[in-house]
């Protein structure tokens, strides 16, 4: 029976029991057969409950920012169903995630390439490919690759165009292939495209100890004496020497402006500003003539877990700006670098990860990565990067954090608590004991003023009655 022909049939049903109600028993089982639409769907149904069960028990993890906010608003949350492939798109399985600067703005708001949340960060990442899209011709499936995006990268698979994928080479592991990227292409890009770095000039590198101050650093040690001036940490300063940092400088006790001018006196070639703010000023006024100011970030506006709107305001309120006949007279250029806006450059961005990968296999180049972590500990991670402890790249890796570490984790919590505790008591203690000890010093000379003044009393009597 069709489905055309069981309405049909219901109409005659119908006014045959109104015509002879005694057939009753038997319109009423003509109308029982399933219609058609209904059989076609609980036969087809088999089929369809075989795929579903499928799409619907793949799943896998994924970091999403909730929010605005602090550490605690990226959160580790599971996805459900099978990633759908367009054409020249490439499913990866991810091992390993770069953690960047702008990662710690877009939790504050502060980066406009990141879409609102709840949205997954993350601008790159290593791993396999799984599955490949129609119209792909120069991937399959296995391939190890480093990947470039947007966002959406701090998850167990990933989906993204072909072309924003780059084969890993040989010896390279997932680390570091998810340390490269973003880091070595934001350097590259600024020394040679921007800069013209050429043999004998002088670069100053602001957060020498990170990821794009180590890579900046390499690239310079790429081109026959270069002198590299390179803000850090006094901790940190051994390291960076090491790495190829000519002057290491502690910008939390000398000024840098100052540090620079007493070894180079006419001031820089090249300049790498990712601060933003008061900094700028000062980093044009360190140019020499001919000299490159490059500013590619606002590292000033962040200050604490949460947006400081005192940081921004401060930062906006300072902001660098200058009249065209200002540069001309000063024979300097002032040059603004942002990687998140070349994401549809995709072949000027290939081109410069060839120069930079050929760099790795020769040996010139090398990711240093600082430490890895779990998915599960990002907001550890973050606090790392943001409180400036790391020296290199801080990495997230997929690998399900073992049970025995997430039972550690609690425990190393508690005792941080219970030391904060003990500290916060033996704090209150010297308090209390200072305060104890000001109370009793306080009370000695009154004790001893009645005293001082009862003897003159005494004495006084004594001279009236000679």
């Amino acid at each position: 029976m069709s489905g055309e022909d069981a309405p049909a049939q219901q109409q005659d049903a119908v006014e045959q029991k109104q015509e002879k109600p005694s057939e009753e028993p038997k319109t009423e089982s003509k109308t029982e057969p399933t219609p058609a639409p209904a059989a076609a769907a609980a036969e087809a149904s088999p089929a369809a409950t075989e795929k579903a069960p499928e799409e619907e028990a793949f799943t896998y993890r994924a970091l999403v920012l909730t929010g605005y906010g602090g550490y605690d608003k990226v959160k580790l949350q599971v996805k459900k169903g099978k990633p759908v492939l367009k054409a020249g798109e490439v499913q990866v399985q991810v091992k390993a995630c770069g953690l960047n600067f702008a990662d710690l703005l877009g939790r504050q708001g502060l980066y406009d390439r990141l879409p609102s949340p709840p949205v997954t960060p993350g601008m790159e990442c290593s791993g396999v490919i799984e599955a490949v899209g129609e119209e792909v011709t120069d991937r399959k499936v296995g391939d190890k690759v480093m990947v470039m995006s947007r966002s959406g990268l701090w998850q167990e698979v990933a989906v993204v165009p072909a072309v924003h994928t780059f084969p890993i080479p040989e010896g390279m592991s997932f680390e570091e292939a998810a340390a490269l990227p973003i880091n070595y292409v934001t350097a590259y890009m600024m020394l040679f495209d921007f800069g013209n770095l050429r043999p004998n000039q002088s670069v100053l590198v602001h957060s020498a100890a990170g990821g794009v101050g180590i890579a900046a650093t390499q690239l310079c040690q790429t081109v026959k004496d270069v002198t590299v001036f390179g803000t850090a940490s006094a901790s940190k300063h051994e390291t960076i020497s090491q790495g190829g940092v000519t002057h290491p400088i502690d910008y939390r006790t000398k000024d840098y402006v100052e540090e620079v001018r007493k070894i180079s006196p006419k001031g820089l070639d090249i300049i790498l500003d990712p601060l933003g703010g008061s900094d700028t000023h000062k980093a044009y006024n360190l140019l020499k003539p001919m000299g490159k100011l490059i500013a590619y970030g606002a590292a000033n506006m962040l200050a604490g877990q949460k947006k400081n709107l005192l940081a921004v305001a401060k930062n906006w309120y300072h902001q660098f700006s200058i009249h065209t006949l200002s540069l001309i007279q000063g024979n300097k250029s002032v040059c603004g670098f942002h990687l998140g806006y070349l994401d549809g450059e995709t072949e000027l961005i290939s081109q410069v990860m060839d120069i930079v990968l050929e760099l790795y296999k020769q040996g010139k180049i090398k990711p240093r990565i600082d430490s890895t972590w779990h998915l599960e500990q990002v907001g550890d991670a973050m606090r790392k990067m943001q409180e400036r402890n790391n020296i290199g790249k801080v990495i997230l890796i997929t690998e399900p954090m073992p049970e025995e570490e997430k039972k550690e984790e609690p425990k190393k919590e508690d005792k941080k608590e219970e030391k904060k505790k003990d500290d916060k008591k033996k704090d209150d203690k010297k308090k209390d004991d200072k305060k104890k000890d000001e109370a009793k010093k306080e009370e000695e000379p009154k004790k001893e003023e009645p005293k001082k003044e009862e003897e003159p009393k005494k004495e006084e009597p004594k001279k009236e009655e000679k």
